[in-house]
């Protein structure tokens, strides 16, 4: 396994923790992990000496070890994680956004720290109409409640904890992701990453959760370079047409869905992702 390197770096009077994975002379790329989790959860961690990739993994304000913003927002936390990249890159950095991790990825590369973005399983805007009108009944009030009282929605969010969240996301998954998700190493890590994302408390997840499935800012759709959808055919969590609205949204968007996997494709095939991330690194100046 590869060696881990945790630290922050201060931004607006605030430390942003991340931590590093594989080889200190790889070249960087930045991971934005899922609902609850940050710094602690990475993947492909036995391709990164290969593929000569150096994981940044962040922590978003009130996760693990970053500290709490009352104003967050998509932008916030894009100028936030660009303060990391100038620090541990100075140049833009491949970026890869995992679920609820996905709009904090867009709103990043508008920054002009993204290289090139790969979005993993992503979150879809669940609140633009289109979208919203697709989900099932029960994903579809919780929308709409969001949306309607998004104070409530986070009060009633702050009653998760890490151990609610890891029960949730096990609950009910494909048997196709059941190579992840069966496995003890993987539930390990997870359970870790959130027990230290909510080390402060549930808010940080709440905050993240309530900006997540409200309507997405329009000029999150202007990332300004290559974004790459990745999908799981098996994937009934995410996208309720599997990021086909989502991409068409996207200038420089490429839409790709694999066979065999759901919402677990990251950990499944992270050469898919690490390939690209390659890509994009032969490319970086210097």
């Amino acid at each position: 396994m590869s060696e881990t390197r945790q630290n922050w770096v201060e931004h607006d009077g605030r430390r942003i923790a991340y931590a590093a994975y594989g080889p200190d002379s790889g070249v960087p790329a930045l991971f934005i992990a899922g609902a609850g989790c940050g710094r602690r959860m990475t993947f492909g961690q036995r391709g990164l000496d290969e593929y000569g990739i150096r994981l940044i993994s962040v922590d978003r304000p009130g996760i693990g070890g970053s500290d709490p913003d009352p104003g967050k927002d998509f932008d916030t936390v894009a100028a936030d994680f660009a303060a990391v990249i100038d620090a541990v890159a100075g140049c833009p950095v491949p970026v890869v956004a995992n679920s609820q991790g996905a709009p904090f990825g867009l709103a990043l590369a508008r920054t002009g720290r993204a290289s090139g973005l790969v979005l993993a399983s992503p979150i879809d805007d669940l609140g633009y109409p289109p979208v919203t009108a697709l989900l099932t009944a029960p994903h579809r009030d919780f929308v709409t409640a969001i949306a309607a009282d998004p104070d409530g929605a986070m009060h009633d969010l702050c009653g998760y904890t890490a151990a609610a969240l890891f029960d949730m996301i096990m609950a009910d998954y494909p048997a196709s992701d059941g190579v992840v998700y069966d496995d003890p190493g993987f539930r390990e890590m997870l359970r870790a990453a959130l027990t230290d994302g909510f080390a402060q408390g549930p808010a940080g997840y709440a905050r993240d959760t309530v900006l997540a499935s409200s309507p997405w800012p329009a000029h999150l759709m202007e990332p300004g370079v290559d974004v790459d959808l990745l999908f799981g055919c098996d994937d009934a969590v995410h996208s309720p047409d599997l990021g086909i609205t989502l991409a068409g949204r996207i200038p420089r968007a490429r839409r790709t869905v694999v066979a065999g996997v759901g919402g677990a494709l990251l950990w499944a095939l992270p050469d898919l992702v690490l390939r690209r991330l390659g890509s994009w690194s032969a490319q970086r100046p210097g």
